[in-house]
């Protein structure tokens, strides 16, 4: 691994990702992206007792198939890295207990997919690690008690909310010979525009977004035309169009192939989306289901995934803070064979 510039990191040893899983709930199973799941669940509680149980099942579950389909045994991996939205990230916790593998816990908001993809790549890359599986969930009833109202209290939301994933993805990173490669991550830094409703993260985190993005082709020298995908985490359809014109501000003309996870996951019309999807298993599971089968395809050979988090608590949006954002953005590219 090689620094570049002052924020990237370049992966010099192509670590791959050799096996990756998506899993999503009801809401999942009713929007475009319903059969790029592995798995779809029509229960919200997975058949456990509580919502949160329900998220680490789904958690554990995306983690155990991305080991399968990498034709690997859990024995085999060397680090688990992986983090959600609950307080002091249990879920991530309570799932490793039961896993056997090492465990890095992170937390990014929604963010942590590429913040954990990211440093997957480079434990591989490094070679302090053979295997490493970068995961990450979200739940949009244990989201919505832990930082808004329980969803049973049914208060009303504006258009500008987001509906939160119900899902889990996971990415199993190591060295072989087929597989997407990771080539770069840039690892953003923090952004604070003053935003202080928890309604607004679209605004709040479209800043973030943008910056980073514009440190990756500072860093790298590459350019919107070297990628056929900028795709962000959980902008949605507030926040997509704010980072676009930042972006196109500062010179950078990302065309028609900028979107953004949280518009492609959601119909638009589905009843209670809003402005559209976020939270952790967002990003995860668009680009561990969607986008890994569009470049195994062939149908994309370079993508840019940009995962954003707004990185505020319950205790910060009572104290009338503001919200701090990040995002954090890898590299993946079609990789052929290699000796």
């Amino acid at each position: 691994m090689a620094k570049v510039g002052k924020q990237t990191w370049s992966f010099k040893n192509s670590p791959r990702i050799l096996g990756s899983s998506a899993v999503g709930g009801p809401k999942e199973g009713e929007g475009p992206l319903r059969d790029d799941f592995d798995v779809l669940h029509d229960d919200p509680y997975v058949g456990q007792k509580n919502w949160e149980k329900a998220e680490e099942q789904l958690l554990k579950e995306s983690i155990q198939m991305a080991v399968k389909k990498a034709g690997l045994q859990s024995d085999q991996i060397d680090m688990v890295i992986a983090g959600d939205l609950i307080n002091q990230i249990s879920i991530s916790n309570f799932s490793a207990r039961s896993l056997g593998i090492p465990f890095y816990g992170i937390f990014g908001a929604c963010s942590t997919s590429m913040q954990g993809l990211a440093l997957a790549a480079q434990l591989v890359d490094s070679g302090y690690a053979y295997y490493a599986v970068a995961a990450t969930s979200s739940h949009n009833a244990t989201a919505e008690r832990q930082f808004r109202y329980p969803t049973e209290y049914g208060g009303q939301k504006p258009p500008t909310a987001h509906c939160t994933v119900t899902g889990a993805g996971a990415a199993l990173v190591g060295k072989g010979t087929e597989g997407p490669m990771i080539t770069f991550a840039t690892i953003g830094k923090v952004i604070d525009m003053g935003i202080k409703s928890p309604w607004e993260m679209g605004s709040a985190m479209a800043p973030a977004a943008a910056d980073t993005i514009l440190a990756h082709f500072r860093d790298t020298g590459r350019t919107p035309d070297d990628y056929d995908l900028i795709i962000t985490g959980d902008l949605a359809r507030v926040g997509n169009p704010i980072a676009r014109d930042l972006l196109e501000k500062e010179g950078c003309s990302v065309s028609e192939k900028f979107t953004d996870c949280g518009i492609l996951i959601y119909n638009p019309d589905q009843p209670d989306v809003f402005s559209g999807g976020s939270g952790c298993a967002c990003c995860a599971a668009v680009t561990y289901g969607h986008l890994m089968k569009r470049i195994r395809k062939g149908d994309l050979k370079r993508v840019l995934v940009v995962a954003t988090g707004a990185l505020l608590s319950p205790l910060t949006v009572q104290q009338g803070e503001t919200i701090p954002c990040i995002a954090h953005a890898v590299s993946i590219e079609a990789g052929g064979e290699t000796s």
